[in-house]
């Protein structure tokens, strides 16, 4: 009850106090990629139960020659890596923390098509609800290899308390002015999980 209060009381404070910034976001993202403003998709929420994750757009639509759609790495734009650099295009999923999607601290909620992939002990990543930020974001973000990043959301369901959401949303501020983890090498955030080495 205390984390939920926690994360409508600093999300709702953190939309009013940055709605300019947010506003401003939403102009040049609309002049820069075009609309729709907000990239919408399907997540797995707390027990896999699926929402609409919500952040600010941060590619274009360019398509290859037979009308399919470029690699990710090829549609993100100079002004889409800044977004995601600063973690901006964030921003819009206070929205999903205010309804109760997602807190503000949690293990990062993925696709809906790893689900089947995950081990046992992968899998219990969602029995919290996720996050916005989380132990697996500020101890190496995308840097991490798949295996240590589910270890990582593992240990969080396994010791999470109240102090190390606070201690975790410290790093996080840190981690951001740092810049570092945003992607792997060659990848526009992270190549795509196809199953664990462990996988039971």
């Amino acid at each position: 009850m205390i984390k939920r209060w926690f994360d409508l009381v600093v999300s709702l404070t953190a939309l009013v106090v940055l709605m300019p910034v947010i506003v401003t976001l939403c102009l040049l993202v609309a002049i820069k990629l075009g609309r729709p403003i907000l990239f919408k998709q399907i997540r797995p929420g707390l027990h896999g139960k699926p929402f609409y994750l919500l952040k600010f757009r941060s590619m274009t639509d360019a398509r290859d020659a037979s009308g399919e759609l470029k690699p990710d790495s090829e549609r993100l734009s100079s002004f889409g890596q800044k977004l995601r650099s600063t973690s901006v295009d964030e921003l819009p999923s206070l929205l999903n923390v205010l309804k109760g999607d997602l807190s503000l601290v949690g293990p990062r909620p993925l696709l809906m098509d790893y689900l089947p992939l995950y081990s046992t002990e992968q899998s219990r990543r969602h029995e919290v609800k996720p996050g916005i930020t989380g132990w697996a974001q500020v101890n190496g973000r995308n840097a991490l290899s798949w295996d240590e990043k589910f270890a990582l959301d593992v240990w969080y369901v396994e010791n999470r308390t109240f102090w190390l959401d606070i201690k975790i949303l410290f790093m996080t501020i840190n981690k951001v002015f740092k810049r570092d983890g945003i992607n792997q090498a060659g990848e526009a955030t992270m190549t795509r999980f196809t199953g664990s080495q462990n996988h039971d």
